[in-house]
């Protein structure tokens, strides 16, 4: 049986955190997993320019609030929801991924959760597991699945190669150009025809 695991930001969503360093101001908070393969430095890093800059969880939620999925997502999720199961497997947060899942409709979402001091700071993070996303196409598969995979980032790349079939989407140019055995789409329409015929 096939399951389809998306990664959520880059592929249904804007990046987080490139929108709220444009309402922020803050350019730095740019980098993504794009550009820092390592996601727990990545986090500390994130989390000190808060601290510096005075700003806390509920800023960041006000930006969210503002955020759309990208045009054609929803469509995209639910053509591949009413095909087989689809689960989100995300490097974000709970306390982020909400108020998203409801504008794609509620898809299932694994992640990971902040933690947030009562004064709102955020103090730190804590990961399901170690390489998430691999453990848990890994775990699906233990269980029966077979995994069809899709993503943007240097995070994605271990679930995609792991799966039966796996896709990057809207990727960078470097990350596409050091996995060139990687299929790679740029268009809801195409992803959803290569995953129909990895189905088949």
């Amino acid at each position: 049986m096939d399951i389809i695991c998306l990664d959520l930001e880059g592929v249904l969503v804007p990046e987080i955190w490139i929108a709220f360093a444009k309402e922020s101001g803050i350019p730095e908070l740019t980098r993504t997993t794009r550009d820092e393969p390592d996601y727990d430095k990545l986090m500390k890093w994130r989390i000190g320019i808060l601290k510096e800059h005075g700003l806390g969880l509920k800023e960041i939620q006000a930006t969210i609030k503002k955020i759309d999925p990208i045009p054609g997502a929803k469509e995209f999720l639910d053509k591949l929801r009413a095909m087989t199961q689809v689960i989100i497997i995300s490097d974000t947060f709970t306390q982020f991924a909400t108020p998203l899942m409801e504008k794609l409709g509620w898809p299932t979402i694994f992640c990971n959760s902040l933690e947030v001091a009562e004064s709102g700071e955020i103090t730190g993070f804590k990961m399901r597991t170690k390489e998430s996303k691999l453990a848990t196409v890994k775990a699906l598969q233990s269980i029966g699945f077979d995994t069809i995979a899709s993503g943007d980032s240097f995070n994605d790349l271990a679930m995609i190669k792991a799966s039966k079939a796996g896709f990057l989407f809207k990727s960078t140019d470097k990350i596409k150009a050091d996995n060139p055995d990687l299929p790679a789409f740029e268009t809801y329409d195409e992803l959803f025809e290569a995953i129909r015929n990895a189905m088949n």
